[in-house]
């Protein structure tokens, strides 16, 4: 697999956070990293201090962290969740260890479906907010039976029968801020769906609007649920938007909404959107705006009419799960949330996939993907290209393939064959 085609935007972290970079310069650590195998190098242009690109409301920034303890070794959160996360971050871990990237695991295995004690959440969250960078699974299922007290909403899954308690992956976004979930779509080469040549990202506004957890029962067998949608966040979403739009040279902006309907909620979004719009014409960046039911319709019909689409929290849900099958299903496609301080990598469509769990055919492609985008976050492209190109090869090559893309290999057999391409 050539390089121009890693370009494409599975490599967004090294286009969008890096390219706007170019200018700041990364002193190289005094410590040399842990010995490679001759198979992935790691030189010394890659071991950079201590430093990571985070996302602000306009443009990155370089966030200065402390030194870790073995130095030049980047601390990761990980939290494999339930269902088939174990299973794929375990890939991830396994293909980490073979090129010897400079990543120490901070493992919490916190759980949706065992109350696990209220320590490991607090636990778990510290460590988010210590390290700023995590690597996260399959979100828990629900409902549970048991219910942790509501001072505790820090990573935390919620039975769905439970009111006024959120899940866990949305009070995790709402307390980092990690305000932007970025997934992106396309097309793999060797990889024919129905439609070729797909090539699109969402932005999905991650802290409000109907997962804002405003819900309660006025009446028995009445509901009454608030969409909370505020001018800050509907202008911060829109800018980083555009901003990833610049970076990548990516052509237009689409804003899905509801505006017909929801006047003011949406209405707010989309006039919004329209007035930091304007401050991008001149740079080039074309924007529209789409009904979520027609974008629907649209994404199915004619995919390629789209390029960035930015919308609400519960259009973007949905929107990543149309945009997964397009292209080959949950396995295969990629995202991350990001916010200010804090990144958070994790497969763009969320399955707990508990149906397989256990049996070692899950298919580990778009968690391997996810966690390639983490390291070009931490500046270290040539291990992520490495393993991004390897991982296309194997896709491409049509030999090594699981049941979701219509061969019969193992989780297993599949992470074997990446680590054999590297």
């Amino acid at each position: 697999m050539s390089l121009p085609f890693l370009s494409f935007r599975f490599v967004f972290t090294s286009a969008m956070l890096r390219n706007a970079l170019s200018a700041a310069t990364r002193p190289v650590l005094q410590q040399s990293v842990r010995p490679c195998r001759p198979a992935v190098v790691v030189s010394a242009d890659q071991a950079f201090k201590r430093t990571a690109t985070t996302l602000s409301a306009g443009f990155p920034k370089v966030t200065q962290r402390a030194p870790t303890k073995y130095g030049g070794v980047y601390t990761v959160t990980l939290i494999p969740g339930d269902g088939i996360g174990g299973e794929i971050t375990d890939s991830v871990k396994e293909i980490f260890e073979y090129v010897n990237a400079p990543i120490e695991w901070e493992q919490y295995d916190v759980s949706g479906v065992s109350s696990s004690g209220e320590e490991l959440f607090k636990q778990a969250m510290e460590s988010l907010k210590r390290n700023r960078v995590g690597l996260k699974g399959n979100p828990p299922p629900g409902p549970t039976p048991y219910l942790i007290p509501h001072s505790f909403l820090g990573i935390l899954f919620t039975p769905i029968s439970q009111s006024g308690h959120i899940s866990w992956n949305v009070a995790m976004r709402q307390q980092l801020d990690i305000y932007a979930s970025v997934v992106m779509c396309k097309s793999l080469p060797g990889f024919p769906t129905r439609h070729s040549n797909v090539d699109f990202t969402i932005i999905r506004e991650n802290t409000e609007g109907e997962y804002s957890g405003l819900e309660h029962q006025s009446y028995p067998g009445v509901v009454e649920s608030l969409k909370v949608s505020t001018r800050a966040k509907a202008e911060r979403i829109a800018r980083f938007a555009f901003d990833f739009a610049l970076k990548n040279d990516r052509k237009k902006v689409t804003c899905i909404h509801k505006a017909n309907i929801m006047k003011l909620g949406d209405g707010l979004f989309l006039n919004t959107f329209r007035k930091v719009a304007e401050e991008y014409k001149s740079a080039g960046v074309q924007s529209n705006d789409m009904i979520i039911d027609n974008t629907s319709m649209q994404l199915v019909a004619k995919p390629g009419q789209f390029d960035v689409m930015v919308m609400p929290n519960l259009y973007g849900a949905i929107i990543s799960n149309i945009g997964a099958a397009l292209v080959g299903g949950p396995g295969v496609v990629p995202g991350c949330n990001v916010g200010r301080d804090y990144a958070l990598f994790e497969p763009g469509c969320r399955h707990v996939a508990s149906d397989i769990m256990g049996t070692n055919r899950a298919n580990p492609v778009a968690m391997i993907l996810s966690a390639t985008m983490m390291l070009r976050h931490l500046g270290l492209d040539s291990i992520a290209n490495s393993i991004a190109s390897a991982t296309f090869d194997v896709i491409n090559s049509g030999e090594v393939r699981t049941a979701d893309m219509g061969g019969a290999a193992t989780t297993s057999e599949f992470t074997a064959a990446v680590i054999k391409k590297l």
